[in-house]
């Protein structure tokens, strides 16, 4: 199984490699935000007590967000593996994620960290808010945060995987193509090795 984390700033591409990755490799791409609002619209037992922490303004316990990452996992046996975008954030759930798959008898293959500059993030962003209107995505001092949040949360996990020599990086700016390519290299010697 090849099972990945993608980790990258918002705006650094991750969507569109792991698009590229699932078709490569056979892939499930998990992406936590869409599978908590995909848990709640269908009103889910887990959908509905994340819904009631949402509500209440609480952060969801990472047993619920492990629950469904399970649920997910277990919705694909066909899967070659999956990628794991938005999750973990936190070294406790790097510790429950990797639970789960040892159970699964299946681990975390690599993270892969896509690496592009602030300055481009705020760029990337900023066009994408215009093109697509959102104007949380127009606003550099809420994109600054964000990518500021994204370092705070990211760097403990990347750490941790670091340690068991499974943190790599990817330079994230150049073609899509490129940078595909230097994904695939990765993961082919991880596989192989």
């Amino acid at each position: 199984m090849i099972n990945l984390i993608l980790f990258g700033p918002p705006g650094s591409g991750k969507g569109t490699q792991a698009a590229n990755l699932v078709e490569r490799y056979h892939l499930v791409h998990i992406s936590t935000g869409d599978l908590f609002r995909h848990e709640i619209k269908t009103e889910t037992p887990l959908g509905l007590e994340a819904k009631s922490y949402i509500d209440r303004g609480a952060l969801v316990p990472d047993s619920v967000t492990i629950g469904m990452l399970n649920n997910k996992v277990d919705a694909h046996p066909e899967a070659q593996g999956f990628i794991f975008d938005g999750f973990p954030r936190t070294i406790a759930q790097a510790e429950a994620l990797d639970a789960l798959l040892k159970e699964k008898g299946s681990p975390i293959l690599a993270l892969i960290a896509l690496q592009v500059g602030d300055e481009e993030i705020v760029e990337r962003i900023k066009k994408r808010g215009i093109e697509s209107g959102r104007v949380d995505d127009q606003n550099e001092e809420v994109i600054r945060k964000r990518i500021n949040v994204y370092k705070q949360e990211t760097t403990p996990v990347y750490d941790y995987y670091n340690l068991q020599h499974k943190s790599h990086t990817i330079k994230g700016v150049g073609t899509v193509e490129e940078i595909f390519s230097s994904l695939c290299t990765l993961i082919d010697a991880a596989v192989a090795g």
